[in-house]
């Protein structure tokens, strides 16, 4: 596993970076931190599983975004739902900067890996498809999926990462997931 080391300044923004672009959508909480790819990170090491998890959360927040976006195009849809998929949404941009800036910043070439995007072309579709309280309901049954695909990946950073903001992450990640998930469990269970 190769190791490499980069020099750049301020941890601790980074640290604030990587809590307010993945903070918990239910929070409610805002941050005026400066989620800008620009933003520096500090003199740090990264591995391969470091890079991996950059890359793959990343693509796997922008399907996020894109079934949000799906959700949010329809009329009927309960309007907790709409407002779980707008918080989705506008907490997953920032996050994607900060895995982009950190790509960036150690030279590696982001793929968005594909194969990091937990729902299937054919559950893209029925989602796009489904009105109202249907569309409800299966874009809770499809994030509840997603997150579990999230702590996954998060989980084998843990197991696996050496970057320390990347870590912090994924803990993070952990987390906000594993409420939000139950969040949706309990909201599934009311439609």
């Amino acid at each position: 596993m190769r190791i490499r080391t980069i020099s750049l300044s301020s941890a601790a923004l980074a640290a604030a970076l990587v809590l307010a672009g993945c903070s918990d959508p239910g929070s409610g909480s805002g941050s005026t931190a400066d989620n800008s790819p620009s933003a520096q990170i500090s003199s740090t090491t990264f591995n391969d599983a470091d890079a991996d998890f950059a890359m793959g959360m990343a693509a796997h927040h922008e399907q996020a975004i894109e079934m949000s976006d799906m959700l949010l195009a329809k009329d009927g849809v309960d309007r907790q739902v709409v407002a779980l998929a707008q918080k989705i949404k506008e907490a997953q941009g920032p996050g994607i900067e900060t895995m982009n800036s950190w790509l960036e910043a150690w030279g590696v070439e982001s793929d968005m890996q594909m194969d990091h995007r937990m729902m299937s072309g054919e559950d893209m579709g029925k989602l796009d498809a489904a009105s109202g309280a249907d569309a409800s309901s299966l874009f809770l049954e499809q994030m509840i999926e997603h997150h579990r695909g999230a702590v996954t990946m998060a989980e084998a950073e843990i197991d696996q990462g050496n970057n320390a903001d990347a870590l912090a992450l994924a803990q993070k990640i952990i987390d906000d997931q594993n409420a939000e998930i139950q969040k949706m469990q309990d909201l599934l269970e009311t439609l």
